[in-house]
């Protein structure tokens, strides 16, 4: 039985033809029966390509491929499945990729090595790449500018919405588009970076000048969420820039100020729609009702406010308190003690909702619970924490902890 639409989706953005990008959606049957699993991307001769990858060190075979590829600074296509995340698959999985680059790249007129891959889908089981290859030429055939939809789903395993976005920005006096789709729904901790997003953009960039603001962006989104603490095998987040768009040309060199200048713009939409992404992410936790935003000040550090924001995102003592509508604002105080960061209990400050807590290491003189349960009856909930040390700050985003988390992956082979 399909599970239900999570209650916080937001429903997909027309997200408009890009120039050098063109799409499909299959269905190969690699693990679904009656759905797209598998997704095919073609690219515009020339496009670069940077990307960042999960930092688990039992990483599945399609990011060491990508890893590789990324050294060539260049893209032709991609290839991704759903429903098997080939990982801990030995030399087979290595075999997987390979025939599936090389297959791909027939098809593309390209090298394999500008074939970029992804699976997401259950770890341990040997990708069945023959049908994943046996599929590639019909969708070669349907390759559609149009087709961003079907590539949204057709990369979904326990998601219960498509997940996509898209911007504009100025280089010089030329617009230029930034639009992505991504998948998530559980095993969400990213840390680079099951999830996997893939950004296009029609402006011509260096490899270099990407990498550095997909770095910083990815920083300051995807590895700001979490759903459940773990970090997938198969984390990845790729951006691809087709060089249609004719804008001024963009100086090489990392670090170049005029470069900077030049990219700002592009930079601030970049990290819209990875922000953008990140949170629907967010939105469709397994068992989700509820997003939380927490948001940390007076902390010695912005790293050090990270790591606390995280520890209570991360809190399932937090989060089952934020599922049952219970004001326990104790529970918090734990998470931050806990970071492992400094904290002084007698300068800490808790807040809900806009209503503050607790202040010098007690409860607030006259606090009214009121307004709390009424605003964590509601499905955004927001935290505040001041740590009373110093200017870091930092925010990061999760969701509760409910009975349909461990329902969603108590039968997620089955």
């Amino acid at each position: 039985m399909a599970t239900p639409v999570s209650p916080l989706a937001v429903a997909l953005p027309d997200l408009p033809p890009l120039a050098g990008v063109r799409l499909a959606a299959a269905a190969a049957g690699i693990r679904y029966q009656g759905r797209t699993d598998v997704v095919m991307i073609e690219l515009a001769p020339s496009t670069t390509v940077a990307g960042v990858f999960t930092s688990n060190k039992c990483p599945g075979a399609p990011i060491d491929w990508c890893r590789t590829a990324l050294k060539g600074g260049k893209a032709r296509g991609v290839v991704i499945n759903a429903g098997n995340a080939n990982v801990f698959t030995g030399k087979a999985g290595e075999q997987a990729c390979v025939a599936t680059a090389q297959a791909a790249a027939k098809l593309l007129d390209c090298p394999a090595k500008q074939v970029f891959l992804a699976s997401t889908g259950v770890i341990g089981e040997v990708l069945p790449h023959q049908k994943l290859v046996a599929a590639l030429p019909g969708l070669q055939k349907k390759l559609d500018d149009g087709a961003w939809e079907d590539a949204a789903r057709g990369i979904m395993t326990t998601d219960t919405f498509p997940k996509g976005a898209t911007r504009t920005a100025q280089i010089g006096e030329t617009t230029v588009r930034i639009s992505g789709i991504a998948k998530g729904s559980g095993m969400i901790a990213p840390d680079m970076a099951t999830m996997l997003c893939f950004i296009f953009t029609d402006a011509k960039l260096p490899a270099d000048a990407m990498q550095t603001m997909l770095r910083k962006g990815t920083d300051r989104s995807f590895n700001c969420t979490t759903v459940d603490s773990d970090t997938s095998t198969s984390d990845t987040v790729l951006l691809f820039a087709t060089g249609q768009a004719k804008h001024p040309r963009i100086p090489s060199g990392d670090g170049n100020n005029a470069r900077n200048r030049m990219l700002k713009d592009f930079a601030r939409a970049l990290d819209e729609v990875l922000l953008d992404l990140a949170l629907q992410v967010i939105r469709d936790g397994e068992g989700a009702q509820k997003l939380v935003r927490i948001d940390v000040s007076g902390a010695v550090t912005a790293k050090s406010a990270k790591r606390v924001a995280m520890a209570v995102a991360n809190s399932p003592l937090v989060k089952t308190a934020i599922a049952g509508e219970d004001a326990n604002w104790g529970r918090i105080v734990m998470a931050v003690g806990k970071a492992g960061e400094p904290a002084d209990r007698d300068k800490l400050s808790v807040g809900v909702g806009g209503t503050w807590m607790a202040r010098d290491g007690g409860v607030v003189p006259g606090y009214d619970e009121t307004p709390v349960v009424a605003h964590m009856k509601g499905k955004e909930v927001e935290i505040a924490i001041d740590l009373g040390l110093g200017r870091g700050k930092a925010t990061a985003w999760t969701c509760d902890l409910t009975h349909g988390y461990i329902d969603i992956n108590g039968s997620y082979r089955s």
